[in-house]
């Protein structure tokens, strides 16, 4: 097909198109050449402003002071009345010069800390551009990028907050040191002042204490294993923290090996060998010094080091606590003397934390007893056991409360039962209840009724309460916690129970309120308050709580009397195949617990060994209330402790003891059968019991004489509703005599054998339930006379009755002396003789059925 001619128009258009194209590229490169331009300048102007930025940030930059860098400054601790109590410093340092650093104990250090050290001018770039990276994701300060030369300058002239301003001075001061001193000048600065735990700076010393050897003397592992600790050092104390320090010493080994300061098969070797190996024996470590309050100390360490980047030993920090001198010193008398109990020995140990339960401060803290170690484990913070049935509050019945309102009338059924998978759960001694509320079941430790509180609430709500109250409840997370079998520290259930003592208020515990600076910038570590149960769940716990340690399992020895005191025993218990592997004897437990409070001070309590396999028997099961009750004794002595305070959020019910579900008690429930307990205002039982209402009178009460079996059968009829327990009390009285007792029976029947003929009986028939009866049925009932068979002859009984001889027809009963012959039928009884014409027979014996006459 022949292509069709284009038009005039359509040339045009096409003509034009072509002339746009070139006019379009000119206009492309003059854009492309304005932008770049532009981008120059602004580079040029972004350059001269970052220069200005720095220039402004690093003006206020301290000088370099040499004595600083080599000498770190002791921090001084004061109590919460603001006294000072102890300084903590570095007077326990060797120094080592850079020519004895061997290159195994340098290389270890550059492989973790800053492998480019010997390239990068004081700030590696590198480095440092992972770490923006890492801020950007997760925040500024969430990753540092700091060489070991700003490590050794960042916390001696610099503020301690995590700004671009303070890294900015600090590159800039790491840059002037890096001018003014060698390479390896720094790294001996660094390698003096890091600090290594167990109160003492350098590696030096750090090496002596571990291992008892020079530097020069020390293996790959050892070497690995002092550079893992600047990062944590109390975390990675191995006489304190053998696994931890193992693990960390593990991952300095494989730095070494991926930066080529070791080979495979070093690292691998190294790594086998176990950390404890080449330790410093126990017995041959340096005694602890005599600086006061150990244990509290070991917390405040602990706590600046997770709170800050500060470093206690060597920053001058003025450190603000919340400690009690005199409970601090009473604390330790009462461990380490046998002031307060009779301890078994030396070898037995004890953590003890003492709150203020308002604040959640701490005011004293018991790490041990007999430690012989600076900084040695400390069990009241440190050490987590199982803490039997003191966690009962805090996962079951707390959440119970709060979650599901139950109040503390809600009755539970100890009854054999198992856990949802099947494994069966028993009482501590293998016997089980019935009914009863909460409140006894919390009181008298039973499990069984626990595990339903924890079922009915859920494993995930009653989890969430307790971790609100400040519980580390990791996974795995079994229905078996429920009564216990979960570590926990004395310090963290410390802490909760507090949370019931104030009103559902929880305070982290804590021993610094704040610390300052050298430059005299103040900084709060107080923690948040938070809500975290309702202040009836608060109340509940406590009133029931109250009960627990007046009429508890054991609990009495921690009773306090004229102070109003919460709280609970706990022990745990050893596996069938742990008695048989250890040989423990019959009643032995691995720990015992109290934990309880007032509303001013709150005290946690464990006792046992560091080693399991010894067992508490007995007494020594109760010397965690004793200590309880002796501090609690002497921190409330003169200190006004008011009763828990009841919130409006509740309301005093009456039920009646035995019903499930509970019932209120009604006007006819006997005293000793009402309970008066708390229930959420609002949700009172909804049904009122029955069981001891007015007892109806028994109707249709009648009586039947049998005169073939002479006895009285007695009937009657009892129509209540409600006939639980009933039981009917039957009197009676003979012609209006005494009135006598005959039995009392559940059967609405009685026969009563061996009626008295001619006898009036009054009978009387009373409902009866415990201490309740009902107004009685009543009914007379007269035994008729025997019936006397009739005489021909008129003659009466007197007369058939004469002693003597007789003749004449008739027929007779009687008794008498004598015989007699007639005409005639008769029957009678006597003794004697008689003559006389007739067939009438008067042996002994005779057709007589007659009841005896008179």
């Amino acid at each position: 097909m022949a292509q069709k001619p284009q038009t005039r128009e359509e040339r045009r258009r096409q003509q034009a198109a072509k002339n746009k194209k070139p006019k379009g590229k000119k206009a492309n490169k003059g854009m492309f050449k304005k932008i770049f331009l532009t981008l120059i300048a602004l580079g040029i102007i972004g350059m001269l402003t970052g220069i200005a930025t720095f220039a402004f940030m690093i003006q206020d930059t301290p000088k370099l002071d040499e004595s600083l860098l080599k000498d770190p400054i002791s921090s001084k601790i004061y109590d919460k009345d603001k006294e000072l109590v102890t300084e903590v410093g570095s007077q326990n340092r060797d120094y080592v010069a850079y020519e004895d650093i061997p290159k195994l104990v340098e290389s270890a250090f550059l492989a973790t800390e800053d492998v480019r050290f010997y390239k990068h001018n004081g700030i590696d770039v590198i480095r440092l551009g992972g770490a923006v990276l890492a801020n950007i994701t997760d925040g500024f300060g969430s990753e540092g990028a700091s060489t070991i030369t700003q490590q050794v300058v960042k916390n001696y002239f610099l503020g301690f907050e995590k700004t671009i301003s303070r890294k900015a001075q600090e590159a800039w001061l790491a840059y002037q040191l890096e001018q003014k001193y060698t390479k390896e000048q720094i790294f001996e600065m660094y390698v003096n002042k890091i600090y290594m735990s167990e109160n003492m700076h350098g590696v030096l010393t750090a090496s002596k204490t571990y291992f008892g050897k020079d530097l020069s003397e020390l293996e790959l592992h050892e070497a690995a294993l002092l550079a893992g600790m600047p990062q944590s050092p109390n975390n990675y104390n191995p006489f304190t923290n053998p696994e931890k320090a193992e693990k960390r010493r593990n991952t300095v080994l494989m730095l070494m090996h991926q930066h080529g300061f070791i080979s495979q098969e070093d690292k691998e070797n190294a790594q086998k060998i176990p950390v404890e190996s080449s330790l410093v024996k126990e017995e041959n470590r340096k005694n602890k010094n005599e600086e006061p309050f150990d244990a509290f100390v070991d917390m405040v360490i602990e706590e600046v080091t997770e709170k800050t980047d500060f470093d206690i030993f060597s920053d001058g920090l003025e450190i603000y606590t919340t400690l009690d001198q005199n409970a601090q010193k009473h604390v330790e008398n009462i461990l380490n003397t046998d002031a307060a109990v009779q301890f078994p020995n030396d070898e037995m140990q004890a953590g003890i934390t003492l709150l203020d339960t308002k604040t959640g401060e701490i005011r004293a803290i018991g790490g041990g007893r007999k430690q012989q170690v600076k900084r040695g484990l400390n069990y009241a913070i440190d050490v987590t056991r199982q803490p039997g049935s003191t966690i009962k509050p805090i996962l079951d019945y707390g959440p119970a409360i709060e979650h599901l309102r139950w109040g503390t009338y809600h009755m539970l059924e100890d009854k054999p039962m198992t856990y949802s998978n099947g494994e069966p759960i028993g009482n501590w001694n293998d016997k089980y209840n019935g009914v009863m509320t909460m409140r006894m079941a919390l009181a008298k430790s039973i499990n069984i009724p626990a595990l339903q509180a924890f079922q009915a609430v859920g494993l995930e709500k009653a989890r969430e309460f307790g971790t609100n109250l400040g519980l580390t409840l990791d996974d795995p997370f079994y229905e078996s916690a429920s009564i216990g079998a979960k570590e926990i520290a004395p310090i963290e259930m410390a802490g909760a129970y507090a949370a019931f003592g104030n009103n559902g208020f929880f305070t982290e515990p804590y021993s610094v309120k704040k610390v300052v600076l050298r430059d005299k910038t103040e900084i709060d570590l107080t923690p948040e308050t938070e809500v975290v149960m309702k202040d009836y769940t608060a109340f509940m716990i406590s009133d029931m709580l109250k009960t627990a340690i007046k009429q508890g399992t054991g609990a009495t020895y921690a009773n306090i009397s004229n102070l109003h005191v919460a709280g609970k025993t706990g022990t745990t218990n050893y596996t069938q195949d742990e008695i048989n592997k250890w040989e423990i004897k019959n009643g032995g437990v691995p720990d015992s617990w109290f934990v309880g409070y007032t509303t001013r001070y709150t005290a946690s309590v464990w006792t046992g060994y560091s080693d399991r396999k010894t067992a508490l028997y007995g007494n020594e099961q109760k010397i965690s209330q004793t200590l309880f009750k002796n501090l609690m004794t002497y921190v409330s002595k003169d200190v006004d402790t008011p009763d828990f305070t009841v919130p409006k959020s509740v309301e005093r019910v009456k039920v009646e003891k035995g019903t499930m579900p509970a019932k209120l008690a009604s006007e006819y429930t006997p005293k000793d059968q009402i309970l008066y307990e708390w229930a959420v205002k609002g949700n009172v039982p909804k049904e009122t019991s029955k069981k001891f209402e007015k007892l109806e009178t028994p109707s249709k009460l009648e009586a039947k004489y049998d005169e073939i079996k002479n006895e009285i059968l007695l009937t009657w009829e009892f129509n209540q509703e409600n006939k639980e327990d009933i039981q009917f009390e039957v009197t009676a009285s003979l012609d209006e005599g005494p009135e006598q007792t005959l039995t009392t029976t559940a059967e609405t029947g009685l026969k009563i054998a061996n009626a008295v003929p001619g006898g009036i009986y009054s009978f009387k028939v009373t409902a009866i339930r415990g201490e309740q009866r009902s107004d009685p049925a009543t009914l007379k009932v007269e035994v008729p006379e025997p019936l006397l068979p009739e005489q021909e002859d008129g003659e009466n009984e007197e007369e058939e009755n004469d002693e003597g001889n007789e003749n004449g027809n008739g027929n007779g009963n009687g008794n008498g002396n004598g015989n007699g012959n007639g005409n005639g039928n008769g029957n009678g009884t006597g003794d004697g003789t008689g003559d006389g014409d007739g067939d009438g027979n008067n042996d002994d014996g005779g057709d007589d059925n007659n009841p005896p006459g008179p």
